[in-house]
């Protein structure tokens, strides 16, 4: 294969890596909390002796939408969402992981969990603990969270100190190398934030990528097509 082909191939890989993306986008348009995620494109140029530069996309790195989405009313004490920047903080089998999704329940333990049965922690990294029949649960805008008037727990807020650093496990749950304090962040009861993801701009962009994909595949087929052609001729 020729220069031409394998250049068509690393971007093929990358088109198909971002459509995988996109349609992961679309399919949690409804998912509380998500965060839409980009594919980034790198040009690596390598020098020929000979003949003109060599140019590759190379189509891997993944890139987070942090911007806030709407808020929706649900009423429920238990329902947190954050206005701003910043992280819950939840416990799972493989560490600490952030989310934006704010919907907890109180375990047989009292331990606040998710729906996954992860444990949402506190400003010191431990459990949050409600009381039973400790009276109506309240949160204020800092994180303080309280049971009958007597605060309780300060639900943690944090930021990755490099946003590039953020890896998106699964689902809405994010790992990343350093965290800090977010300070200017807001917490409001009865809420939950939903996704982030516009989806007419995210059906624009698989339009695009497929079309892209399309059009490179043409390409391939057609350089196919001519090295078949010169074998043939070459060959009589």
């Amino acid at each position: 294969m020729d220069a031409a082909g394998y250049t068509t191939l690393g971007r093929q890989s990358g088109l198909m890596r971002e459509m995988q993306i996109v349609a992961n986008n679309i399919a949690n348009l409804s998912t509380t909390g998500f965060r839409r995620e980009g594919m980034v494109f790198a040009e690596h140029i390598a020098r020929m002796d000979e003949e003109p530069s060599l140019s590759m996309a190379h189509g891997t790195g993944r890139v987070v939408d942090l911007s806030q989405a709407g808020l929706t009313l649900t009423g429920a004490s238990f329902d947190f969402a954050i206005q701003g920047d910043g992280f819950f903080m939840v416990e799972t089998a493989q560490g600490n992981r952030l989310t934006r999704a704010g919907s907890f329940t109180p375990d047989a333990a009292g331990e606040l969990v998710n729906g996954d049965g992860q444990r949402l922690l506190d400003a010191g990294g431990a459990p949050v603990f409600v009381p039973p029949d400790a009276g109506p649960v309240g949160m204020a805008e800092d994180g303080t969270l309280s049971a009958g008037g007597v605060p309780i727990a300060q639900v943690g807020l944090w930021l990755p100190a490099d946003p590039l650093s953020m890896r998106h496990q699964s689902g809405t749950l994010f790992e990343a190398d350093a965290l800090e304090p977010a300070p200017g962040a807001k917490v409001f009861q009865g809420f939950l934030e939903e996704s982030n993801v516009n989806p007419v701009s995210e059906i624009a962009r698989m339009i695009e990528v497929q079309r892209a994909y399309e059009l490179g595949q043409k390409f391939l087929d057609a350089e196919d097509g001519r090295a078949r052609s010169v074998i043939e001729t070459l060959g009589r």
